[in-house]
């Protein structure tokens, strides 16, 4: 695989008015669409999905750069659509889920005319050493397979999938065998992660309330797409059990981290607005209470995790973009008693 490498030198960005826990905010790309960045175990780099801004196809792909922002280089093939990178086996691996098996060209965006939806692509989770090289195919289902994180422990993958006709949570051992569904309920169920201790998961939902939810759901869902306009937090026991709903916002409450103590929960949120693109990070306590907000900035701010020891927290924001939407990586220093 022909690798790129980009040195960009971060650049120093000041947090908006209130946002108290965060220290020395960093900008660590610059231009095009960047998310969902997730740390090495060892801290000093980033997985993330990426479409840089001379890319003409609209799919993201999977790069990895440094900690400070520098080396950044894809490690996806460049074909298909990638999401959802994570770090494996003590930084010797990777795991990403990609549409190349379904075909090398880009799959086309959802239909919006009936409003704004998610398409539910064909992913298949694949590992591959941390240069893109030795890349295997680590599931082999029809329909979706992606949203996967790690457990502390390295020994488990928790994933999102639609191989039982329904959007559930499931886990399965890093070499694919040992799969075990955690939800049931009808709905969407994604987005997991796993607290530090291994002993929880959190994950975020949508569980259509009426039978015309129900039937809207599930017409969306047989053409491949679903609607993410109402998600709330959820939390339950590393085997399924003990399911509790901890947020009940209006609008999507998506992308939920935990905190390094495992008592709280980061997450991102359009609750304030539900209609709009502002999207804040908000902390939350796991029975609910304690609902704090963490960012300020009137456009988007998503996706955050904690770095492995637990003074860094790493994001995506529309902060300070050149162009309307383009999303870049951040980092800051966490101050937890600001």
């Amino acid at each position: 695989m022909h690798l790129i490498l980009l040195v960009l030198q971060a650049v120093v960005v000041p947090p908006d008015s209130g946002e108290t826990h965060l220290r020395n905010i960093r900008q660590l790309t610059f231009g095009g669409q960047n998310a969902e960045a997730y740390w090495s175990a060892s801290g000093r780099q980033l997985i993330l999905q990426r479409q840089p801004p001379e890319d003409s196809t609209g799919c993201d792909q999977e790069y990895i750069m440094n900690a400070d922002g520098t080396g950044l280089r894809r490690v996806s093939s460049g074909l298909g659509r990638t999401t959802c990178g994570y770090f494996l086996a003590h930084d010797t691996r990777i795991f990403y889920s990609s549409t190349e098996h379904a075909g090398v060209a880009c799959p086309p965006r959802p239909d919006y005319s009936r409003g704004y939806v998610w398409a539910i692509y064909d992913y298949d989770i694949y590992v591959a050493n941390p240069d893109g090289s030795g890349k295997r195919r680590l599931t082999d289902n029809p329909g979706y397979d992606a949203e996967g994180t790690l457990s502390p422990d390295g020994q488990t993958i928790v994933f999102t999938s639609l191989r039982d006709g329904d959007l559930d949570i499931y886990t399965m051992h890093t070499d694919g065998t040992g799969l075990r569904r955690l939800t049931h309920t009808l709905g969407y169920d994604g987005g997991p992660f796993f607290s530090p201790d291994g002993k929880l998961i959190v994950y975020r939902a949508y569980h259509p309330a009426t039978a015309a939810d129900s039937a809207e759901y599930r017409d969306l869902l047989a053409r491949h797409l679903v609607r993410p306009l109402k998600m709330d937090l959820w939390v339950m026991n590393a085997d399924g059990s003990g399911q509790r709903q901890i947020t009940h916002l209006p609008g999507a409450s998506f992308a939920p981290a935990f905190t390094p103590d495992g008592r709280r929960v980061i997450f991102a949120s359009n609750w304030r607005a539900p209609t709009s693109r502002n999207f804040d990070l908000y902390l939350v306590n796991l029975d609910g209470t304690g609902l704090e907000q963490v960012t300020t900035n009137p456009e988007f701010d998503a996706f955050p995790m904690f770095s492995p020891d637990g003074r860094q927290l790493v994001w995506a924001s529309n902060r300070p973009g050149k162009v309307p939407h383009e999303t870049n990586i951040f980092v800051t220093e966490w101050v937890e008693r600001p």
